[in-house]
């Protein structure tokens, strides 16, 4: 029988070239991404930006593009197979560009480093055409006791 890991993993695989609506994350169903590509270590998802995501002047909210960086990196931790939950101790991201209602960006993570207890893990949000670069960001995660499975 598979792990429940390996469910999540497939179950986003499955997902390719769609949006996601199978995911045990409430969060990423908000978010509503489009799996673009899926690897051991590294996630591309596409958004589109809709008018709850954005701020005061229009524009793609610097907290929605910190929980897109937060969802994604959980995304990827997952795809590396690990019995455990990371938690997330810390996100350090750079602001770049705007995007606006409409507009379709894409992000992407790739594992750096992973440790036994602690894995980094870099972001970055691209608009569609990937020649404007909206974010980049880098997030270290804390392996927790709690199993995937829920054991």
């Amino acid at each position: 029988m598979k792990n429940d890991t390996t469910q999540i993993r497939q179950g986003l695989i499955d997902q390719l070239g769609k949006t996601v609506t199978n995911s045990p994350s409430a969060f990423m169903l908000w978010l509503a991404p489009i799996v673009r590509d899926i690897e051991h270590g590294s996630i591309t998802f596409e958004y589109t930006v809709r008018d709850e995501m954005t701020n005061p002047i229009g524009t793609l909210h610097g907290g929605v593009t910190a929980a897109i960086m937060d969802d994604m990196i959980g995304a990827t931790i997952i795809s590396l197979g690990r019995e455990y939950f990371y938690t997330t101790i810390n996100n350090i991201i750079d602001y770049f560009s705007t995007a606006k209602v409409g507009d379709v960006i894409t992000g992407k993570t790739t594992v750096i480093k992973a440790g036994r207890q602690i894995i980094n893990v870099q972001f970055e949000l691209w608009d569609l055409k990937k020649d404007r670069l909206l974010a980049r960001g880098y997030s270290n995660a804390l392996k927790t006791d709690h199993k995937i499975n829920g054991a």
